[in-house]
C-alpha cells in the first residue's frame, strides 16, 4: 500500500466522486481510478460501490478508512521529526480555528509569532469548534484553537486558554425588561447557534436544568451575524461579554445565570508537534 493510493482513497472517499478526488489531488480522473484499482487488488476486496454517479465505501473501505488515515498520518509525523532535526523553526504549520478566536483573540498573537518566525507558512482554516477538532483527530491540522467541548476524549487533548463569560444581549427597545427572568425568555423569540455546536449545547443545557424551553426563531453559528440581528430587535441571544459593545444592544441581568464557555487549544496526543507547532503553543501560553 503506497502513500499515493492511500491517498487517493481518503479523497474519493471524503469527495465521494472520483472527479473530484482528482481535482484536490491535481492528478487526472484515470490516475485515481488505477491506483484505487489498485489497492483494491492488493487487498484482494472491492473498497467502494458505484452506483449511477454516487460512489460510496463498501464495508472493507470503512474498515481501512481509519486505518489509511493512521497511516498517513504516521508518514507525516515521521517526515516532520526528520526535517525538525534541525532545531529550526521553518515549513508548514496547519491550524484550525473558530471564527470568534479568529477575530478577537488570534490577531495580536499571530503578529507577534510572524515577526519571530518569518520563515514558518501559516495555514489557517477557520471552522465551527467541532469540525476542527475533527481536523485534528484525523490528522489533517496540527493544532485547533476553539470553544472547547464539555467533555474532551482522548486521544485529543484540550488546553484552556480563555475563559469566555457569556451574557444575554437583546436590542435596547426590546419589550424584555433587564431584570426579566428565564421563564419570560423561555417564552420569547430567541437566536442563537445551532443546538449541535458546543455553545449552543450549553445553553440548551443550562435551560433544561431549569426545566425551560427554547423559542429559537433563527439559528447561525456566526455570533456576528447574532449580534447584529439582536441590534435590529429581531430577538435576544447570548454571546460573550467581550463582543458586547454596541450602543445598540442592552444586557439582561438574568438571576442565577452565570454562563461561561472555555476557548482553548487542541492537539492529538499520538501526534509529535512539528518547532513551528512548539513554537506557536509557546507564543499562545506567553501572550495569554
Amino acid at each position: 500500500m503506497d502513500a499515493d493510493s492511500l491517498k487517493s482513497f481518503l479523497a474519493v472517499s471524503e469527495c465521494g466522486s472520483f472527479s473530484h478526488a482528482a481535482e484536490r489531488l491535481f492528478v487526472t480522473q484515470p490516475a485515481v481510478s488505477k491506483r484505487i484499482r489498485a489497492l483494491e487488488s492488493q487487498l484482494d476486496t472491492r473498497l467502494f460501490d458505484r452506483i449511477g454517479k454516487q460512489v460510496q465505501l463498501t464495508e472493507a473501505g470503512r474498515i481501512l478508512l481509519p486505518k489509511a488515515q493512521k497511516i498517513l498520518a504516521d508518514v507525516e509525523d515521521a517526515k516532520r521529526a526528520l526535517k525538525d532535526l534541525s532545531g529550526e523553526v521553518k515549513g508548514d504549520l496547519h491550524v484550525a480555528t473558530s471564527h470568534h478566536i479568529g477575530l478577537h483573540k488570534l490577531p495580536p498573537i499571530l503578529r507577534r509569532f510572524v515577526e519571530q518566525n518569518p520563515k514558518v507558512n501559516l495555514r489557517f482554516e477557520f471552522l465551527d469548534s467541532e469540525v476542527a477538532c475533527e481536523r485534528v483527530l484525523q490528522g489533517k491540522c496540527e493544532l485547533a484553537l476553539v470553544t472547547l467541548p464539555p467533555h474532551i476524549a482522548a486521544p485529543l487533548q484540550g488546553t484552556t486558554i480563555w475563559h469566555d463569560p457569556l451574557v444575554f444581549i437583546t436590542n435596547h427597545q426590546s419589550a424584555l425588561q433587564a431584570h426579566c427572568t428565564l421563564e419570560e425568555l423561555s417564552q420569547t423569540p430567541a437566536i442563537l447557534p445551532d443546538l449541535n455546536t458546543y455553545t449552543g449545547q450549553l445553553i440548551h443545557r443550562f435551560f433544561d436544568q431549569h426545566g425551560f424551553s427554547l423559542n429559537i426563531s433563527m439559528r447561525t453559528n456566526f455570533l456576528e451575524t447574532i449580534k447584529m440581528l439582536c441590534s435590529v430587535g429581531l430577538g435576544w441571544s447570548v454571546l460573550p461579554l467581550s463582543m458586547v459593545d454596541d450602543e445598540q444592544l442592552t444586557t439582561l441581568n438574568i438571576q442565577d445565570a452565570a454562563l461561561e464557555r472555555e476557548l482553548g487549544l487542541v492537539k492529538h496526543d499520538g501526534r509529535t508537534l512539528s518547532n513551528a507547532g512548539r513554537a506557536f503553543v509557546t507564543q499562545l501560553l506567553l501572550h495569554c
